[in-house]
């Protein structure tokens, strides 16, 4: 099948996804001069159609397709919401095994999501025109043939050190601005827990960057009363920054709205470290700067300690992440929606 002919056939589909994915599916197949799941695999052993998966909140699930050791394939509809076809892959993980691929389709996009352990994610976006690009289609057969050449070279720990790095000098000059370092540690936490809130939405969308990015030049003044503010939002329920409501975060680490005073040097570490993409930066950062944002003579007298991220999870997944999964599943079998424990 050349790219012209695939194109063409796929541009004017309008079927739902259940009677386009496997007819996709192996058209994608013949474009790339590769054997179809049942062609290549006629048991369904290592390479089929409709996998049968647990999900991670229970009840029984079918991977689209699956490629063992490859990818897991979802689709959509067209011009559906590819987020909820990767977060249905994400679902089938534990199932799955560690597959270093997650792919997702609606049969006018493809979306190649790399999911290799302690590896920086990337996201490869193919269009149908972009199929007429041989080395498009080399990138989208290695996902079959070799998906080693989707690997990320950028581990999550070089990239959460890199982040690390821009907290630690701005944890730095506020003590050797005099600020107590009880204060500094708590500060630069606070900071970091707005980087990952935002990532994930659990802030209104930009509204912590925007913030940072008013702050900068001539108006670094501003940091400490702009951040004051949201640091009160957070910590009320019902919170607002301006006009928009921004969610209630209980617990310790918002308990009042203190904010240190920042420079223009400072501002400007916080805006590298805020383009860095969060969702791949390990949590465990908190801990390691919660101890550097101490002064060293003060550590042991705070009680202050690093845990590994190891350890964290022993902890947090029995008690937190279990919960809410089986919570979850019970809303969803009651048609309830999702649950936010902010």
């Amino acid at each position: 099948m050349t790219p012209d002919e695939f194109i063409g056939k796929w541009r004017a589909v309008e079927l739902k996804e259940r009677s386009a994915s496997q007819s996709h599916f192996n058209d994608l197949c013949r474009l790339l001069a590769l054997p179809d799941p049942i062609a290549a695999d006629p048991k369904g052993e290592w390479f089929a159609f409709e996998h049968g998966v647990s999900k991670a909140g229970g009840g029984e699930g079918w991977a689209d397709v699956w490629r063992k050791d490859c990818f897991g394939w979802e689709y959509k509809g067209k011009r559906r919401d590819l987020k909820a076809a990767l977060n249905q892959l994400l679902g089938y993980s534990q199932s799955l095994g560690s597959l270093p691929l997650l792919i997702v389709s609606d049969t006018d996009r493809i979306e190649i999501h790399t999911n290799w352990n302690n590896t920086v994610q990337k996201k490869y976006d193919l269009s149908l025109d972009d199929l007429r690009d041989a080395g498009k289609r080399d990138l989208l057969r290695a996902c079959f043939t070799d998906p080693e050449k989707l690997k990320p070279a950028q581990t999550r720990a070089d990239l959460t050190e890199e982040a690390a790095q821009k907290f630690v000098a701005i944890a730095e000059r506020l003590r050797q601005r005099r600020h107590d370092p009880h204060a500094v540690a708590h500060f630069v936490n606070r900071l970091v827990f707005c980087m990952f809130a935002e990532d994930v939405g659990l802030l209104p969308d930009g509204l912590f960057s925007a913030m940072i990015e008013e702050c900068r030049g001539n108006n670094a003044h501003l940091f400490q009363d702009n951040a004051a503010i949201l640091f009160r939002a957070m910590r009320d329920k019902g919170g607002k920054v301006g006009f928009k409501p921004v969610e209630w975060f209980n617990g310790g680490l918002f308990d009042s709205d203190e904010a240190l005073p920042l420079t223009y040097a400072d501002i400007d570490d916080l805006k590298r470290a805020a383009h860095l993409n969060w969702s791949d930066i390990d949590p465990s950062i908190m801990g390691t700067l919660f101890e550097r944002g101490l002064d060293p003579d003060k550590r042991s007298q705070l009680g202050a300690h690093y845990t590994d991220r190891d350890k964290i999870m022993m902890i947090v997944t029995p008690v937190i992440v279990e919960p809410l999964l089986a919570e979850w599943a019970a809303r969803k079998r009651a048609g309830f929606g999702p649950i936010c424990n902010c």
